[in-house]
């Protein structure tokens, strides 16, 4: 006995000893370098998990072009569960990252077991309801009857691995706020990439078709929820200890502060996506719906790729700005978002002028039997490139309001592209120019986000400086 209680004692003193290593880091360490570190990691694990979705669009794109359109669908479902996710996730992971800088790390381990078991809660109910009203579900979120049958196959082994989704989501943001962002990566990349190996032959060997490809979401959101929970045992990282559990109204109020902007943006991302594919459908031309609808999805998975590698470095840019806010270094905080905004506009830039010259050449990867949707998609993807560059203020600025703990202006501003701008957008324009309207939507309403968060950035900016001047 007295054997074990000396071996956790001194794994208590290593453990320790990493924890006091890595907030030295994270508060000393040259600020562009230490960006960098936190954002290769990040910037990967973004990039293979929106991969393994394109992998989906162009293996599935070879079955049909209603096939395509169904998983289209199922979208918003998926985007409601991240925007789940991402709530409790992000809600406390910045939490978590400002305790590590006040050096709190009890609290910091109650906020980490609050947040994924209640993920895992919500996620099982969530699940439940879906595979009871499966049907309904999927024509609510804008199916038609050629389209139907192939979103229910693929969103039933969806629904049955929400929980892990959900909860993987928790975990991931958590170890990526304390700075492990080289494992975070390597459990959503490793499961990501074996969702890319499955595909092909649970689609084709096996002929299961779309069913096949969901399927492969379900194995591999296992295999990357075993990999996250191991390392929130690695020493140095904050545990996830079940009898830390604590459902209480402070709790869940730190966590709403640093969550609530997730949670608006993609719950009005999933709203949004609803939207696009009722206007998609509504104006179509007569026999072009599935087209249509394949196109937008087919673009949207392709942005999101690319819009990806700006959340990974932004990703990265956050347990750096967590940990030094709750230091008080403001010089850090801001020369932190001074380099991460930088860096994001110019990546932008050097994707939105390959999209714009190779566009029908990248839409038609997915699907080049079907001229109609290669011709819509290409010109949706050339519009929403033109802006692209833009989404770097508005999303870089955002995550530091976020992660700041500034609630309010973070919640307007994840807001502003899909809630304040698009939704209204796609329902008006396109009753004056139809289909164009449509087409058209999404690359105005990120001019217009773009104008209206250049004043926040200006804002904080100055806020910043007035602290270090103090």
């Amino acid at each position: 006995m007295f054997e074990r209680i000396n071996r956790e004692r001194l794994n208590s003193e290593d453990d320790a000893a990493a924890r006091e290593r890595k907030f030295v880091a994270m508060t000393e360490a040259p600020v562009s370098p230490l960006v960098l570190k936190m954002a290769v990691p990040t910037t990967i694990s973004m990039v293979v998990t929106t991969l393994y979705n394109l992998v989906d669009s162009v293996f599935v794109g070879h079955l049909s072009t209603e096939a395509t359109a169904g998983i289209g669908i199922t979208l918003t479902y998926m985007t409601v569960v991240n925007a789940l996710g991402f709530f409790l996730g992000h809600g406390s992971g910045n939490y978590i990252s400002r305790l590590l800088g006040a050096q709190k790390w009890n609290d910091a381990e109650r906020i980490a077991a609050t947040g994924f078991i209640s993920a895992l809660i919500l996620g099982t109910v969530v699940a439940a309801l879906g595979l009871i009203f499966i049907r309904p579900m999927v024509t609510l979120l804008g199916a038609t009857p050629e389209i139907a049958s192939y979103a229910v196959s693929y969103v039933r082994y969806i629904l049955i691995a929400t929980p892990f989704l959900m909860s993987s989501v928790v975990m991931n943001n958590q170890l990526r706020h304390q700075g492990n962002a080289l494992f975070s990566m390597v459990g959503l990349a490793s499961g990501a990439v074996l969702n890319i190996a499955l595909d092909p032959l649970l689609i084709y060997v096996l002929d299961m078709g779309v069913a096949g490809a969901s399927l492969a979401t379900l194995i591999s959101q296992v295999f990357s929820w075993i990999l996250l929970l191991s390392g929130t045992m690695m020493r140095g990282s904050v545990h996830l200890k079940p009898r830390q559990f604590s459902p209480t109204l402070h709790n869940y109020k730190e966590i709403a502060k640093g969550g609530l902007p997730s949670l608006v943006r993609q719950s009005l991302s999933a709203c949004a996506t609803l939207f696009l594919n009722y206007a998609a459908v509504r104006y179509a031309l007569p026999g072009e719906e599935a087209s249509t609808v394949a196109a937008f999805t087919i673009v949207s998975r392709i942005v999101l790729f690319v819009y990806s590698m700006i959340l990974g470095f932004g990703q990265g840019f956050q347990p750096v700005c967590g940990f030094n806010y709750g230091a008080r270094k403001f010089d850090r905080v801001l020369a932190a978002y001074r380099f991460t905004l930088r860096g994001a506009v110019c990546l932008l830039c050097v994707f939105s002028v390959v999209m714009i010259v190779w566009a029908p050449q990248i839409v038609a990867l997915f699907r080049s039997e079907d001229a109609v949707l290669v011709a819509i998609g290409a010109r949706v993807l050339r519009w929403q490139s033109f802006v692209l560059p833009t989404a770097a203020v508005v999303t870089i600025t955002n995550m530091l309001y976020q992660n700041i703990g500034k609630t309010l202006p973070a919640t307007f501003l994840a807001m502003m592209r899909q809630g304040l701008f698009f939704i209204p957008i796609v329902f008006v324009l396109p009753r004056f120019l139809g289909l164009d309207g449509v087409v058209t939507a999404q690359a105005l309403a990120d001019g217009l986000s773009f104008v209206a968060a250049v004043p926040f950035a200006i804002a904080i900016w100055r806020n910043l400086k007035a602290q270090i001047g103090k």
